[in-house]
């Protein structure tokens, strides 16, 4: 099982740059992301509809997709313990103060540590500087 953040689940329905490379990985083993990344993904289906990058239609469809796989099983969706919420203090307690970390970020990333992933999978240059924080190592496939 390999762990995707929401920006490479968005690139399994829309073709932002590097979705080929993305899209070709998640073949090689099921997906897991914490539970907010179902928001963050409709989210983001919801802003390149009001950006103007997906038609209504297309925005529907790639809505329904989402929805659809997530329920019959494409993702596992880990759930945000209190284990999560208090290794995300214990983390942000010894941050160096240049790190720019976002909370859903961390959310990720303490999700992913957890639940003894080794890697988490993304494009988001600050999700994976901050990765070895929490002891696991960030990897851009694009």
């Amino acid at each position: 099982m390999i762990y995707f953040d929401s920006n490479y689940i968005v690139r399994l329905y829309f073709k932002d740059p590097g979705f080929e490379a993305v899209r070709q990985f998640a073949t090689t083993a099921p997906i897991a992301c914490a539970q907010h990344g179902q928001a963050e993904v409709i989210a983001a289906l919801h802003r390149k509809r009001r950006e103007g990058s997906l038609s209504p239609s297309l925005y529907t469809i790639a809505l329904k997709e989402f929805t659809d796989e997530s329920q019959t099983g494409a993702f596992t969706w880990l759930p945000l313990s209190t284990a999560v919420f208090a290794r995300v203090a214990q983390v942000y307690a010894k941050l160096p103060a240049d790190i720019f970390l976002r909370a859903a970020d961390a959310l990720h990333l303490t999700c992913a540590a957890e639940n003894h992933f080794r890697a988490i999978y993304s494009n988001d240059q600050r999700l994976l500087a901050a990765a070895e924080h929490f002891g696991i190592k960030g990897v851009n496939v694009i």
